[in-house]
C-alpha cells in the first residue's frame, strides 16, 4: 500500500491528473480512505467519484434485500482480512451473531471455515440462509446457496475462488434464487443418497 501512496504522490507532484481506479465503492474496504488521507496530508487535492459497493450490487443482482421490514433491521459489513494479517474476521463474533442483522463478508473465502462455526457458537441458527458469490455482477459470476451449517462444505465442493462475497441472514431466503436452489437440492436428494451442491451461474 505504501508503494501505491508514493506512486500517486509522484504523479500528482509533477502536475498530472491522476485517476486511481477501484472496483465498487472506493471507501468501503477499498483503502480509499487511507490513500485520500495520505494525499491530503501532502497537500494534494482529492476528489472521490462515488461507486456502488459489491454488497449492494451483488445483493440487488440476486434479488436479496439487505434490509427488510420484519426480517432484517440492519446490515453489517465485515472484512475477511484484518490490517494485522489476522485470519479470523470475527473477533467480534459474539455481537455479530444477530439473527435480525444481515452480515456481508468481503474477501471472506479463506476465513469462512472459522467464521461459520463462530457465528453458530454465538447464537446464529444453523439453518440461517446464506450465499457465497464468486466474481459477483460479472459474466463469470457463480454462487452457492446453503444454510449456514452447510455453507463451508458447499463452497468447498463448488470450488469457488476469490474474489468471493458472502451474505448471511434471513433475507437471503427472499431471493427467488434461494427457492430455485432449494427445489434443485430436493430433487437431487430424491434421486441420490449423496449430498448435492447447487452452483448457479449468472
Amino acid at each position: 500500500q505504501e508503494e501505491i501512496h508514493e506512486l500517486l504522490l509522484s504523479f500528482a507532484e509533477v502536475g498530472a491528473n491522476v485517476v486511481r481506479l477501484k472496483g465498487g465503492d472506493p471507501l468501503v474496504f477499498g483503502r480509499g480512505g487511507e490513500e485520500m488521507d495520505f494525499l491530503q496530508q501532502q497537500g494534494i487535492k482529492v476528489e472521490v467519484i462515488p461507486g456502488i459497493t459489491s454488497a449492494s450490487g451483488i445483493a440487488a443482482e440476486l434479488g436479496i434485500p439487505l434490509t427488510h421490514r420484519g426480517v432484517a433491521t440492519s446490515v453489517r459489513f465485515l472484512t475477511g482480512h484484518s490490517r494485522n494479517g489476522g485470519t479470523d474476521p470475527l473477533h467480534v463474533a459474539e455481537n455479530a451473531a444477530d439473527p435480525d442483522t444481515t452480515l456481508v463478508v468481503y474477501m471472506g473465502l479463506s476465513t469462512l471455515p472459522s467464521l461459520a462455526p463462530k457465528l453458530m457458537k454465538h447464537g446464529l441458527p444453523p439453518d440461517t440462509p446464506a450465499v457465497a458469490v464468486e466474481r459477483g455482477t460479472t459474466p463469470q459470476q457463480r454462487m452457492v446457496f446453503a444454510m449456514l451449517k452447510d455453507l463451508v462444505n458447499e463452497v468447498h465442493s463448488a470450488d469457488l475462488v476469490s474474489p468471493t462475497l458472502i451474505i448471511i441472514g434471513k433475507v437471503v431466503a427472499l431471493s427467488p434464487l434461494w427457492v430455485e436452489s432449494s427445489e434443485h437440492d430436493a430433487l437431487n436428494n430424491e434421486n441420490s443418497s449423496q449430498p448435492s451442491t447447487t452452483v448457479s451461474p449468472v
